[in-house]
C-alpha cells in the first residue's frame, strides 16, 4: 500500500489521520453533507507498477488540488500485484465529475495515468451505509 502520508499534503482532510476519512461522520459533518466515496480498481500492466507508483506520486498533487477534494487512499492488491485500489472522498459526485475530470489539470493527470492501464477501470461512487470503528 502507498500510504497517504507519503503525498505530504492531506488536501483538505476532515481529520489529522495520515489513512484516509476514516470517520465519514466527521467528513459529513465538516463538508456540510453526507461525502461521497469515488471507488476503481486500477489495473496496470503487469512489470509497470513502479512506473505507475511514481507518476501516481505526481498525479496526486492534482487530484488533491481540485475543489471539492476531501482525501484519498491508494491500496496494492495482495494477490494480484498488478491491481490497486483506489478510494477518494469527494464532497459530492459532481466535484468528480464536472469539476475534476472537467478541469484543464484532468489532461496532465490523464497524460500521466492512463496509459497504465489494461482494460480501463471502471470508476464508480458510493455513499456510506453502514461503518463500525475501533
Amino acid at each position: 500500500m502507498i500510504a497517504r502520508a507519503r503525498f505530504g499534503r492531506v488536501g483538505g482532510g476532515c481529520h489529522s489521520s495520515a489513512m484516509g476519512c476514516q470517520a465519514d461522520a466527521a467528513c459529513a459533518r465538516r463538508y456540510g453533507g453526507q461525502v461521497i466515496l469515488e471507488h476503481a480498481i486500477l489495473p496496470v500492466l503487469p512489470g509497470r507498477e513502479a512506473d505507475f507508483e511514481t507518476a501516481f506520486a505526481e498525479a496526486e498533487r492534482i487530484i488533491s488540488s481540485m475543489p471539492g477534494f476531501v482525501d484519498l487512499r491508494l491500496s496494492r492488491s495482495i494477490e494480484t500485484p498488478n491491481e490497486y485500489l483506489l478510494l477518494v472522498h469527494w464532497q459530492s459526485v459532481a466535484a468528480h465529475e464536472q469539476g475534476f475530470r472537467g478541469s484543464p489539470e484532468y489532461e496532465r493527470w490523464r497524460e500521466l495515468l492512463h496509459g497504465f492501464y489494461d482494460p480501463f477501470p471502471v470508476v464508480e461512487h458510493f455513499t456510506e451505509v453502514l461503518s463500525s470503528h475501533a
